[in-house]
């Protein structure tokens, strides 16, 4: 399914849960159109979720206590602002992940109407299946897909003993799946859907570490028509959030462009985006970041050393350079997230191979006027010089380097191959 007229759960749909549950009109959890008078869904024509066919099923509180063995400490595993998730198994066999709202959480009621429809509207291979739902009196649970290998932070981040860290070609597939998703939402989703809490957390992985995008609370309909944004109150996390969001609460596409641009400096430098045990001047990975933006020669001291050297030289460039343009601080100057998809896609087409030789600070393509560090800062200083987005005949996006350069042309999987290039830097 490619996209959804619309996210307002008409008062059929309302009573029905409500009456399947035994929820009264009263009670403080009642699923009344609170979120649609707050803008958070359009208004309209109305659709029921349940006649879509992948629509998630109603469960009783009792079959997710024996679904998860009484909500066994042995099977919890995981806790978040929402509550805690419980592996468990249903009648069919099929292992899945059970999230239990935490009533005294960081999250309520309102979000977890928001993820209900969301996830039963939306269906995309790297987006988290939902299974299923309870509202059983005052319990809010969320069944989804179990998801094995866990979240990206758990890969990332202090690794335990004898934990094997990620390959860079893994990095590069999980960067790629969770691009394809965003940009799911953010193109074929109708309207836009602006997820607003990419976070390594947030990135659930299968045995092959495809990736899934999960937990959908805070997830908002983009702006349509001739708005430019939406304005909402500030909410997401800290370390990730858009500069431009962070201070005035103006939401836009571009805003999910800059938390996976986190999202993907954490995969090149195996750092948290805030990290408090660090020195002062190295809690805040972008702003600790920066300074080796400007010098291509010190890219290299910006890649995890977990991974030893054993990653291509001109694709941590072209990864560092998406990475870049995903951080502008200005969003007009951030790529659009099809765009990304296809540099991604371009950098998965070539891996690293077991031997290859990676150690050198300087490609062999380079010229020395390209490793000059001070035409490299003036390369970063002007983000318009190193991307120039604009719209193709048939509306689709295409990515130009600077005309005095050669260009690397990449052929975009889209129907038309519309070529897009990579910026000057990468080669």
């Amino acid at each position: 399914m490619s996209c959804f007229p619309c996210l307002s759960p008409s008062r059929k749909v309302i009573n029905k849960i409500k009456d399947s549950n035994g929820l009264r009109p009263n009670s403080r959890y009642s699923l009344d159109s609170e979120y649609s008078r707050d803008g958070g869904y359009p208004s309209g024509k109305r659709k029921d979720i349940n006649s879509f066919s992948n629509a998630a099923r109603s469960f009783t509180f009792r079959e997710l206590a024996t679904v998860t063995q009484n909500f066994k400490p042995a099977n919890l595993i995981g806790e978040g602002g929402f509550g805690r998730v419980y592996k468990g198994r249903l009648d069919t066999d099929q292992v899945v992940a059970v999230k239990q709202l935490d009533q005294n959480g960081l999250q309520g009621n309102k979000e977890f109407i928001v993820e209900v429809l969301m996830l039963s509207l939306l269906h995309h291979s790297n987006l988290v299946n939902l299974i299923g739902y309870c509202t059983d009196g005052d319990q809010r649970l969320l069944v989804y897909e179990y998801m094995p290998m866990g979240c990206l932070e758990d890969h990332l981040f202090d690794l335990g003993p004898g934990k094997k860290p990620l390959e860079w070609n893994t990095r590069v597939k999980i960067a790629v799946g969770a691009a394809r998703g965003l940009e799911y939402l953010h193109c074929k989703a109708n309207p836009p859907v602006i997820y607003r809490d990419l976070k390594a957390a947030n990135i659930l992985l299968d045995n092959d570490f495809n990736p899934k995008l999960s937990d959908f609370g805070l997830a908002k309909l983009g702006p349509v028509g001739d708005n430019t944004h939406v304005s909402t109150r500030v909410m997401g996390t800290y370390g990730y959030c858009a500069p431009e969001y962070a201070m005035s609460g103006k939401l836009t596409l571009k805003s999910d462009v800059y938390c996976f641009g986190v999202v993907l400096l954490e995969l090149i430098t195996g750092r948290k985006a805030i990290d408090s045990t660090k020195a002062h001047g190295e809690q805040n990975l972008v702003a600790w970041s920066r300074p080796y933006f400007k010098d291509r020669m010190k890219f290299v001291q910006l890649v995890d050393p977990l991974l030893q050297g054993c990653f291509p030289l001109r694709c941590l460039h072209h990864a560092i350079a998406i990475t870049v343009m995903c951080l502008q601080e200005q969003p007009n100057f951030r790529p659009l997230m099809g765009d990304v998809v296809v540099a991604l896609e371009y950098l998965a087409s070539r891996p690293y191979k077991s031997g290859q030789h990676s150690s050198r600070i300087h490609s062999p393509l380079a010229s020395p006027s390209q490793r000059d560090g001070s035409k490299i800062s003036q390369e970063f200083d002007a983000p318009s010089n190193l991307f120039r987005c604009h719209e193709a005949e048939e509306g689709l996006p295409t990515i130009r380097r600077n005309k005095e350069r050669s260009p690397v042309a990449v052929q975009s999987k889209r129907k038309n191959l519309f070529p897009v290039y990579l910026c000057t830097i990468c080669i």
